[in-house]
């Protein structure tokens, strides 16, 4: 049997090393034996006269300026966050201490190493397009030094027809702002109690905060805990859950004049200081209206943890924790819509089969059912989503990826019955895309993937990571993939 006709587009992003965010740096951080040298170096800055520090800081102002957006802000951020370390801070002139701060940060490319696993989901600007066209939102897995990944992201045009324009991703980029979030009571409870932290200590706060609050209030109802608690011995350990489970949600803001290639999701908790690896995006319809979701994995160096991201206008986004078994690996990908009034997401929970899980009342992701196990040679060590869910006629549209010999990746597809998903109605036999010989060599070699796709006009469109080191395009027509499925031939597991 032929498979589908897969048609790769003539068009290819590749990393842009000349996509910079400024950073924090200080000097001795990163030695083997680590010692700051920071009082040092500010005491050398201090002892500059006037017109050299005016001088050097012109000269930073021109050679980077133009790359970053308010860099003097950044500057005066970085020395705020370092001026313990000046013996006289409150004697410093303004320049001295923006000339502190210009010396305290370095810049960062963002995609040094790898462009790789994007997304694709509608986009909220649908304006000035023409007929049969389709803006839409593309999400990117930046690569730099140290293996750090974020989220990025590029603007694109679908149509008329199976044409594809990728608009250009000028800087400079922008990081965004911490932004004030009203925490929610349901999630710190599911976090605590995926660790078994219940005593009366976690039992009295919980009781003591309303379904909504912020990290003041959080602070207010642990120092008026009774002295009679705090004295318990698992105290000190349940107060420190409870804060670490409220700091792993945040809110980032983009300027509002910012485009959207500008705006990096960069790692803002200690659970990600090691990277934000493979958003799945989302476009989430319910009564409400839309709303713009994702997951991605959050690593700390050590140990993975899921995470949720929620944006109305992909300018705002919240991050939220997901607790659960259902989510205790990565690729986790989230149903577009609710199905049966349950909330569902893909999973493989138990690193090697793809399973399907439900959000519980208690916020926690359920036991997976599984879906499909390993069973074709080209899928054999692995098998797993590659993004969420596509909504057709025929059934839910579910593309895998598989792991076979060498680790070499490919794309395959399922079909989900759409009234229950836990029923597979038919699988693509063989491969639908794998890494041909432009395509195996790279940062990861011998890899295709993504992590979301989606239709219009008949078409499926299907951006891809190629070997971890830049993103392709393929199309096909839906109806020829659907009619290439076969009815699955063995149950999982």
């Amino acid at each position: 049997m032929t498979g589908p006709p897969v048609v790769r587009r003539d068009l290819t992003l590749r990393p842009d090393p000349g996509r910079v965010v400024v950073r924090l740096f200080v000097p001795g951080e990163d030695a083997a034996v680590a010692r700051t040298r920071a009082q040092a170096l500010i005491d050398r800055i201090c002892r500059l006269d006037a017109e050299e520090t005016g001088r050097l800081l012109r000269d930073a102002r021109r050679r980077f300026g133009d790359r970053h957006r308010d860099l003097d802000r950044t500057f005066h951020h970085h020395y705020d966050l370092v001026r313990h370390r000046a013996s006289r801070s409150r004697d410093l002139d303004p320049a001295t201490r923006l000339l502190v701060g210009a010396y305290f940060s370095h810049e960062y490319a963002v995609e040094s190493a790898a462009l790789c696993n994007p997304s694709m989901v509608v986009h909220p600007d649908q304006g000035g397009l023409a007929a049969g066209q389709l803006r839409v939102a593309i999400s990117l897995r930046q690569i730099g030094e140290g293996h750090l990944s974020s989220i990025g992201f590029a603007d694109a045009v679908l149509g008329p027809g199976d044409q594809l324009t990728v608009d250009a991703r000028p800087g400079p980029l922008t990081v965004g702002r911490r932004v004030p979030l009203r925490h929610r009571r349901d999630l710190l409870a599911a976090g605590l109690a995926e660790i078994d932290c219940d005593d009366e200590v976690s039992a009295t706060v919980l009781d003591a905060l309303p379904a909504r609050y912020d990290e003041a209030l959080l602070d207010r109802v642990i120092a008026d805990l009774p002295a009679d608690l705090l004295s318990r011995g698992t105290a000190p350990a349940t107060v420190a859950h409870l804060r670490r489970a409220g700091s792993a949600s945040y809110a980032v803001e983009f300027p509002a004049d910012s485009r959207l290639p500008q705006r990096v999701l960069w790692p803002a908790t200690p659970d990600e200081r090691n990277g934000m690896e493979d958003a799945r995006f989302v476009r989430f319809v319910d009564e409400s209206g839309p709303v713009y979701r994702a997951t991605y994995t959050a690593y700390d160096g050590q140990r993975i943890a899921t995470r949720a991201l929620s944006s109305t206008d992909l300018r705002r986004f919240e991050i939220t924790p997901m607790r659960g078994p259902g989510v205790r690996n990565k690729g986790v990908a989230l149903f577009p819509r609710t199905v049966g009034g349950r909330h569902l997401a893909l999973c493989r929970a138990d690193g090697e089969t793809i399973g399907l899980t439900s959000l519980g009342g208690d916020n926690q992701w359920q036991r997976p059912v599984a879906l499909h196990a390993p069973r074709r040679g080209w899928e054999l060590i692995q098998v797993g989503n590659c993004g969420s869910p596509v909504e057709t006629d025929a059934g839910w549209l579910v593309l895998t990826h598989g792991v076979g010999p060498m680790r070499r990746y490919a794309i395959g597809a399922l079909l989900l019955d759409l009234h229950r998903p836990e029923r597979v109605v038919a699988e693509l036999p063989g491969a639908l895309l794998a890494p041909d010989e432009t395509e195996r060599d790279g940062y990861v070699p011998n890899v295709v993937y993504s992590c979301g796709a989606l239709v219009h006009a008949g078409l499926l469109w299907l951006p891809y990571g190629a070997s971890d080191a830049r993103v392709g395009f393929a199309t096909v027509p839906v109806a020829a993939l659907v009619a290439a499925m076969v009815e699955p031939a063995l149950p999982p597991g």
